[in-house]
């Protein structure tokens, strides 16, 4: 089932993705808010047929709460130490009504970006976005990745192609741009709530 890496924040922890996990989020997978993704399993079984067969070069976690409730998801995949690149993916929030007030979705893709640049030292991050999720892909831009490319026709969703738009992080991005925009998202959403850096469940 790949790794079992747990990633902590402060508002949010990265914990690794759990066959128990298959009911969670294949609903979450089955919203209209995953529309979007490309699609998997259908029935729970699949998903845990799914979640038991992830290889060692996947890490797939679920968002959770500092208080244990999970409430989305994110994965790391086709982690290549050699060429030093991975690429983000199956980023979602399944319980949007869980996260009003804290910085849940930028804490999350944090702690991603510092496990894959400080820790694996990878070199490169990259991901694709449907053209038809423009607020993902803006986003993802202004957290810092950069738009390399355009695969034409690349989904069907709801029986119409989309194009896929490829994005691409390196590893000086990430250090001059994306972190200190990051740091600062995460502080005015501490600041809004006046409390103490940690404390915020």
């Amino acid at each position: 089932m790949g790794h079992s890496i747990t990633l902590r924040g402060n508002y949010v922890d990265l914990r690794p993705l759990e066959e128990a996990d298959a009911e969670m989020t294949l609903r979450w997978r089955l919203s209209q808010r995953a529309r979007m993704l490309t699609s998997g399993a259908a029935t729970v079984e699949e998903q845990a047929a799914w979640i038991r067969s992830r290889p060692a070069s996947e890490y797939n976690w679920v968002i959770a709460l500092k208080d244990g409730t999970p409430v989305g998801m994110l994965s790391l995949i086709g982690v290549n130490e050699v060429m030093r690149h991975a690429e983000t993916a199956r980023f979602l929030i399944g319980e949007e009504d869980k996260v009003k007030g804290v910085p849940a979705a930028v804490e999350a893709m944090k702690l991603l970006y510092e496990y894959a640049f400080d820790t694996l030292k990878l070199a490169r991050l990259y991901g694709n976005v449907a053209s038809g999720n423009s607020l993902m892909v803006k986003w993802q831009i202004y957290l810092g990745m950069k738009q390399e490319g355009r695969m034409r026709d690349h989904y069907i969703f709801d029986g119409a192609f989309q194009d896929a738009i490829i994005l691409g992080l390196l590893e000086s991005e990430y250090r001059n741009e994306s972190l200190p925009r990051m740091k600062a998202l995460i502080d005015m959403a501490r600041k809004a709530d006046n409390v103490p850096e940690g404390v915020r469940v």
